[in-house]
């Protein structure tokens, strides 16, 4: 009995030595920590600083692998700002012709006159208002079926007025020949309303116009005079356009295979412009 007596008394104190290093090992383990802690200022340790920065790069851990889109927008901007234009008023002369049918009936006059309002977005981007006129004649001498008399509709001046919105598109030539970089070319679209008056010279107090809306579409470049203050500038344009008279049976001959006359007006629209552009 004594044996066995010893023998628990001997485990109770064993197990009360373990409990006793278990909690010392506790303790060092909570305040070293601590102490080292204290001995940086309270500044945590350079290891545990290193950790952090690993996986809290500018607080933000996406940033490793997103370009910062905002960044390079601002420094576009100030680009932009610094080197670019945001207006530009440019006066134009050239030459506006006609396919089809209209084209074999009119005389085109010129010059054709243009007036051009743009403001820049940015550096490839530009919207703007314009204006452009036209003067063509028309010679019909035989009878017809609208204008059935003695030397028929006679002379027809023709005048063309239209005034437009329009968007240009300014290529990126950065990675192309300084030549075509200095030339600035472009893609345009336009939205356009046609004014169409005709005066019968020969037939007194006989005018008649029409409206019509259109669109065109082409592209041109803007040589520098001084960069950023001058251009001169060359755009060709296709113009669509749904004039009223576009199906009239009006100038066709009075008899069926008769001599003069056309069937109808139909064709399209070209023009070419030579500009002065000022910018600012």
């Amino acid at each position: 009995m004594i044996t066995l007596r010893q023998k628990k008394l001997d485990s109770f104190f064993l197990c009360q030595l373990l409990l006793i290093l278990a909690l010392v090992l506790v303790l060092v383990l909570v305040l070293a920590p601590i102490q080292l802690a204290a001995q940086y200022g309270g500044e945590s340790s350079p290891s545990v600083e290193i950790d952090e920065d690993e996986f809290n790069v500018g607080g933000d851990i996406f940033s490793d692998y997103n370009e910062d889109l905002e960044n390079s927008q601002i420094l576009e901007d100030e680009r932009f700002y610094r080197y670019g234009r945001f207006y530009s008023l440019g006066l134009s002369a050239g030459l506006t012709t006609f396919t089809g049918n209209r084209g074999r009936a009119y005389q085109d006059m010129k010059p054709a006159l243009g007036l051009s309002l743009l403001y820049f977005m940015n550096f490839q981007m530009s919207f703007g208002i314009g204006a452009a006129y036209s003067k063509h004649y028309m010679m019909i001498n035989d009878r017809t079926v609208g204008y059935d008399n003695e030397g028929g509709a006679g002379l027809i001046e023709v005048n063309m007025f239209r005034s437009y919105v329009l968007y240009r598109y300014y290529l990126d030539t950065a990675d192309l020949g300084t030549a075509i970089t200095y030339s600035n070319p472009y893609l345009t679209l336009r939205l356009e309303f046609w004014n169409q008056t005709n005066k019968f010279q020969d037939i007194q107090k006989e005018t008649n116009s029409n409206g019509a809306l259109g669109v065109a579409f082409g592209g041109g470049m803007e040589f520098p005079v001084k960069i950023r203050e001058s251009y001169v500038g060359v755009e060709a344009l296709y113009h669509m356009i749904n004039f009223r008279d576009t199906y009239t049976t009006e100038f066709r001959p009075a008899k069926k295979g008769g001599p003069g006359g056309f069937e109808n007006l139909e064709g399209s629209v070209m023009s070419v412009f030579v500009s002065y552009v000022v910018s600012w």
